[in-house]
This record gives structure tokens, sequence and C-alpha cells, in this order.
């Protein structure tokens, strides 16, 4: 199976960060949360935002950036940036491919980005919006890597229930 890591660099709010667990969780991405956080891990309103998927959940904890990079030498890097210069659906994403976000407030580190301009990914907006939320923005990427490999694993239809029909039927 194709493997898809999200990065979290010094996350902030945990909200998103919960939110972004569950995305993980179903879509079997792996979760790695580069240090340090902005909030205690076991935080109510992080377990609250995932809700009961942590035991779905592939998580990982690094002690700082180069810890991260270290652990994981040899990776594909994509970096996610409002100063990204090229859009994040016009490149193509290999499997066990790490896609980086930066902290809320600040993003990734500007110089890691220059060190890296052909790999920093913008998602489009309008000039007048300053950014998207970042567990948002987690999730528009990772779909668009799950969507180029034909969403692997993952349940692509539903069903609908016959009661719900009638449900509908007596509506009016």
């Amino acid at each position: 199976m194709a493997k898809l890591n999200l990065v979290l660099v010094e996350p902030e709010i945990p909200q998103n960060t919960g939110n972004i667990a569950r995305t993980c969780a179903a879509t079997g991405a792996s979760l790695h949360l580069v240090e340090p956080l902005g909030f205690r891990v076991d935080d109510r309103k992080l377990k609250r935002a995932g809700l009961d998927y942590w035991h779905l959940l592939d998580i990982t904890y690094y002690e700082s950036l180069n810890d991260f990079f270290e652990k994981t030498k040899g990776g594909n890097y994509f970096f996610f940036s409002t100063k990204g210069t090229h859009r994040h659906s016009d490149v193509e994403y290999p499997d066990n491919c790490y896609l980086l976000f930066g902290k809320e407030t600040r993003g990734l580190p500007e110089h890691l980005l220059m060190q890296h301009p052909n790999e920093t990914l913008r998602i489009p907006m309008i000039d007048e919006a300053r950014s998207l939320n970042l567990s948002n923005s987690v999730a528009i990427a990772a779909y668009e890597v799950l969507r180029q490999w034909d969403y692997p694993e993952l349940l692509n239809k539903g069903e609908l229930h016959r009661h719900c029909w009638s449900d509908v039927n007596n509506l009016g």
C-alpha cells in the first residue's frame, strides 16, 4: 500500500491537530508531530477533535525539525506555504512522501522554503485571503495526493438505506 505522511511542524492549536489526526486516521496517513507543540498531547481539546479515532492513528513525535529530517533521511518532502510558487495540484507525489505544514501563526521557516523552492507548494486562494485554516490545508493536500494515487485501500462508495427513502417520501 502507498504511504502518505503528514507532518506538522510546531503546531499551536490542539483542535487543528485533532482534526488532522482524524483525517490521518480516516485515510491511513501517518501523522508526524515536530516539537515544540503549543499544547500537551493529552489536551482535552486535542482528543475531542480527533473523536474516537485515536486507535486508528499512526503517530510519531520528533524533538525538532533536525531530528525529523535525520530520522526520515531520503524521504520525498513537499513544503506547503502561502509563499509557494507551485500549485499543490501541479506536482506528482511519489509513494512514501512527506507533506510538511508549519505552525498556524508563522508557517514553515523561510530558510527551509528557500532551500526547496521547487518543492514549496501553494494551495490557490484569492489575493485578499491571508491563509486557509491549517486542518483544511492538510485535508486539501492529503486528498490531492490520494486522488493521484486513486484512493488506495479507501472505501470509494457508500450505500443508501431503504428506510431513509420512506422518510423522504413522507415529507410532503
